[in-house]
């Protein structure tokens, strides 16, 4: 019964749950509090006794639903700021709602009708919930259909839709986004929007070096118009062994010490096909000679993920698409350790990130303990290991066969197998 929700155990699937511990912002804060990973995590409960979500918990939930299940198209803090509003991040609110003549459940206040048509109509089924509304209760499922609308409010009627908007039909319905009744709610959700804390503040307040300030993102510090700002002498070393690399940097005048980045017309930083590639064998021979990975795979994956752009696209940071949290797992707890990840501008080193991806597919490899076939590691690192959806990552598949596509194997590349 959702009244009696007393542990995240309770409204949340384990493999859910292990996400959580994942983010290293949601470990610190479950640990400080005394939590302890392979037992029950008790959720945070106010005054009244009503059980709701820190902060960091929200923030974490929107972004593992988010990077999961809508490529990083949603906005977390747009997801966070409306649960600050709609909810207060108490689970087990109901509300009705006298614009909409509904009735919201949980975190996002969506209504099981709502819910239910995002399901039957836009093919949203990583959750069924038909005939138990309660199940809107459970931050997962509540986040999943909170995003999914929002999703469809931003292509309203087939028009690209601006965040007010989007806001103000979240609030009273399409029919009133742009009546006075739903201003208001724009105004409080910019304010709560800016007010949310910043997940870089609280990271940089929590590891290690904290007196050190980490290097801000940006594209066009001229300083970081250069490989050799983000990558190391040893990394540029090998990088300019590479035969294609060597003629491809001499024929563009580069010189040691100083290789410019290429930019694309809006001045974004990105990486040729020729150096991509280079950085993939590069990680390979050093860091997993033992497993038999294609730097081509690396490639593709790279140009589907982040479009070789070195700031990466979205939420994700670098050429991979390795977020920090993920990465930082990857680095605490699994072992991967060749190269540190403080933050995630440690992430806009392509050889850090690239490091990463493969550490990750490696993971993925075995995922569950067993061996996992190539067509399961991919999916997996474009979506999710613990539900490969094809349905999700079906477009993404065909990217990645069309990247691919753009890399032919070399000579010594061709005694791989396909991808592990």
């Amino acid at each position: 019964m959702a009244s009696s929700f007393k542990y995240w155990n309770e409204c949340v699937d384990p493999l859910d749950l292990e996400a959580m511990w994942m983010d290293p912002f949601v470990s610190k804060e479950w640990d400080d509090a005394g939590e302890t990973k392979g037992q029950k995590v008790h959720l945070s409960r106010d005054p009244d006794g009503q059980a709701f979500l820190t902060q960091t918990e929200m923030k974490a939930v929107a972004e593992i639903i988010v990077r999961r299940h809508f490529q990083s198209q949603v906005d977390p803090d747009m997801i966070c700021a409306i649960a600050e509003l709609q909810s207060d991040r108490q689970l087990l609110t109901t509300r009705y709602n006298k614009q909409t003549k509904e009735t919201g459940f949980g975190l996002m206040q969506l209504s099981p009708k709502t819910a239910e048509w995002l399901v039957r109509e836009m093919s949203y089924r990583q959750y069924e919930i038909e005939g138990d509304s309660t199940l809107l209760y459970r931050p997962f499922i509540s986040v999943y259909f909170g995003a999914a609308y929002l999703k469809w409010l931003s292509h309203y009627d087939q028009k690209e839709r601006n965040e007010e908007f989007v806001i103000r039909a979240y609030k009273g319905g399409t029919k009133k986004a742009k009546r006075k009744s739903t201003l208001d709610c724009w105004r409080r959700y910019l304010s709560v929007k800016q007010s949310l804390p910043s997940r870089s503040q609280t990271c940089n307040a929590s590891m290690p070096d904290a007196s050190i300030p980490p290097l801000p993102i940006l594209e066009n510090k001229a300083d970081e118009l250069y490989w050799d700002s983000r990558a190391s002498p040893e990394d540029m070393e090998e990088m300019w062994m590479s035969p294609e690399v060597l003629k491809e940097w001499t024929k563009s005048n580069e010189n040691r010490g100083k290789v410019h980045f290429s930019l694309d017309a809006e001045k974004r930083l990105y990486l040729s096909q020729i150096e991509i590639k280079a950085v993939a064998q590069i990680i390979l021979s050093k860091h997993f000679s033992t497993r038999k990975v294609k730097p081509t795979i690396l490639a593709a994956l790279a140009e589907v993920s982040s479009m070789r752009f070195v700031k990466g696209v979205g939420s994700c940071p670098g050429i991979m698409g390795i977020d920090f949290p993920k990465a930082q797992w990857l680095y605490k707890d699994i072992g991967y350790k060749a190269y540190k990840v403080k933050s995630d501008v440690d992430l806009l080193n392509p050889f850090t990130s690239m490091y990463f991806g493969a550490a990750y597919m490696d993971w993925l490899s075995q995922y569950g303990g067993r061996e996992r076939t190539p067509q399961f590691v991919v999916h997996a690192y474009l979506g999710r290991p613990e539900s490969v959806n094809l349905q999700e990552t079906g477009p993404l598949w065909v990217k990645f066969e069309e990247a691919l596509s753009q890399y032919p194997d070399s000579k010594k590349d061709q005694g791989s197998c396909t991808i592990l």
